[in-house]
């Protein structure tokens, strides 16, 4: 088996419900955050260790994205959806890298807000920030 390992951006597959990301940002493109305290311990007077195991399964998951990319359209279109509906607009999230281990996927996800906008000389990047319902995340 071979010590060296190789990442390529390109295999890391992200998909919104039925829309496979595109247009993803150059650099740092996302973030997953999970949330809660995960394994939490508590020393008593007399040295008992107990833990505690935060239930707390969500995610925030952020991607970064180039100014035209299509998958902004999705996320918008999505937020509109769900405030329109009142809770319509969300949709099962997988995030894989296929030469990796990273798996996160979670089956209720939506989209927070609308990216900010700035304008200047050049295209500038956008960022989505999407909560989920309980997740499975997995490195």
């Amino acid at each position: 088996m071979s010590s060296v390992k190789t990442y390529d951006p390109r295999l890391l597959q992200i998909a919104l419900g039925n829309h496979v990301v595109s247009g993803a940002a150059d650099g740092d493109f996302l973030t997953i955050e999970p949330h809660g305290d995960g394994v939490d311990k508590q020393v008593g007077a007399y040295g008992e260790v107990v833990r505690s195991i935060d239930p707390d399964e969500t995610v925030t998951i952020t991607i970064g994205l180039q100014y035209s990319a299509e998958t902004l359209k999705y996320c918008g279109d999505m937020y509109d959806r769900d405030r329109a509906t009142h809770g319509e607009g969300m949709f099962p999230i997988l995030i894989k890298d296929l030469k990796g281990t990273t798996v996160c996927s979670a089956g209720e996800a939506w989209v927070t807000n609308k990216p900010d906008q700035t304008y200047g000389k050049t295209a500038s990047d956008r960022e989505i920030v999407i909560e989920t319902g309980p997740a499975s995340y997995h490195l």
